[in-house]
């Protein structure tokens, strides 16, 4: 079996990290969080849904750091659903919104490349 690149298991933690660092303060203080975003609409209820779902991808990139093959193709797969969804609703949203969006915009879009490099990487690996 050939082994997981040692760099994706790096990503894999800075994923943890950054899903940390924003699904908490999601959580905890939605209104704060998204007011230094410029977010004119809050709802706090799809904020913590969105901050536990960030925490609970970070959870599963920091438990199974070390998992099989297997384990980094699906989650990858997941990754990739995941941040280009985010990408296409917040394409979709863009014009509505403030200019920070667009940081969070390139926070997806680099994940969204990273994690489709590494999958191409382990399926060619096959």
């Amino acid at each position: 079996m050939k082994k997981i690149p040692k760099s994706l298991k790096k990503w894999f933690m800075i994923h943890f990290i950054i899903d940390y660092i924003f699904g908490i303060p999601l959580i905890i203080y939605p209104d704060y969080i998204l007011k230094i975003f410029n977010w004119t609409t809050i709802d706090p209820v799809a904020s913590r849904i969105v901050g536990a779902a960030l925490i609970g991808i970070g959870s599963i990139s920091f438990l199974e750091r070390n998992g099989t093959r297997e384990t980094y193709k699906a989650l990858l797969k997941l990754k990739i659903i995941w941040s280009t969804l985010a990408l296409v609703g917040i394409l979709i949203s863009i014009k509505e919104s403030s200019k920070m969006l667009w940081f969070i915009f390139i926070i997806f879009l680099i994940f969204n490349i990273i994690w489709v490099y590494y999958y191409k990487i382990i399926n060619s690996r096959e």
